[in-house]
């Protein structure tokens, strides 16, 4: 899916909607944990991304899959999902984790 198209002179840059998945810096992790959290147990959704979101995952294992594919991550990643992403969740461990809105 492109979210974005952008031209720079002569050359045009298609932006796509992809999921980020890393290991936080301590920064990040600080910041993190001042955020409010959300979980939820074992269980298959859908859900559409009206903001970008970065959450620290705190407890589980999720499945995410958009746009024929799928990221898998759980307990101490970092995860960037983009404003305007589609996608459906599998939550195969509960799942816990810090959030912020951008």
């Amino acid at each position: 899916m492109i979210r974005d198209i952008v031209i720079f002179g002569p050359v045009l840059y298609y932006s796509t909607m992809e999921i980020i998945v890393k290991k936080p810096s301590e920064a990040e992790i600080d910041s993190m944990q001042l955020q409010p959290t959300w979980g939820c147990g074992v269980s298959e959704f859908k859900w559409e991304y009206d903001s970008d979101e970065e959450a620290l995952i705190l407890e589980g294992e999720v499945t995410v899959t958009y746009d024929g594919k799928s990221v898998s991550f759980g307990a101490g990643d970092y995860v960037t999902f983009p404003k305007g992403l589609a996608c459906v969740w599998k939550v195969s461990k509960p799942v816990k984790k810090h959030y912020i809105f951008r």
